[in-house]
């Protein structure tokens, strides 16, 4: 792919996510009975963000899970001869909970629907609406996992 732009910089994915950490509690009538799980890769380390954010504002920590959906992809014969497959971490009860599904990029909803068929075969949803063209793709640059804190716009070659 060829980079064509920078959308977000880090003071912009920072306050984005303070934002969210917001609405999850409004929306939410406080922390009690929420949980956030991040779909790999990225969706993990902005899900402990949320969590630092949302423990910031309310002084309660919750729970955060980590999910790899990869055998749940309907695309997996796309993916690769010999998919990567990481662990799922969820080691707390979701019974009862409100479960938030964080992950960086949403665009046919087909990571979500993967997540939760994972999560209930397991155990019983960047909050910018950013349009795009086929053509574009965007990425999500994490420093925890790419050394670079921004959201990006390419062109598909």
């Amino acid at each position: 792919m060829e980079y064509k732009s920078t959308l977000l910089h880090p003071e912009d994915i920072e306050r984005i996510l303070k934002r969210i950490a917001h609405q999850i509690i409004e929306k939410n009538h406080g922390t009690e009975d929420i949980c956030l799980v991040g779909i790999r890769t990225r969706g993990v380390p902005l899900a402990y963000r949320l969590a630092e954010n949302i423990a910031a504002i309310e002084g309660k920590e919750i729970a955060v899970g980590e999910l790899d959906i990869t055998l749940y992809r309907d695309d997996l014969s796309l993916v690769g001869e010999t998919p990567r497959v990481r662990e799922t971490k969820i080691d707390f009860d979701v019974t009862g909970k409100t479960v938030v599904l964080v992950d960086d990029v949403i665009y046919t909803g087909r990571t979500a629907r993967a997540a939760i068929e994972a999560v209930c075969d397991t155990l019983c949803a960047v909050g910018k609406n950013i349009p795009t063209s086929v053509d574009e793709a965007v990425a999500v640059r994490l420093r925890e996992t790419d050394d670079e804190e921004a959201v990006k716009i390419y062109v598909k070659n």
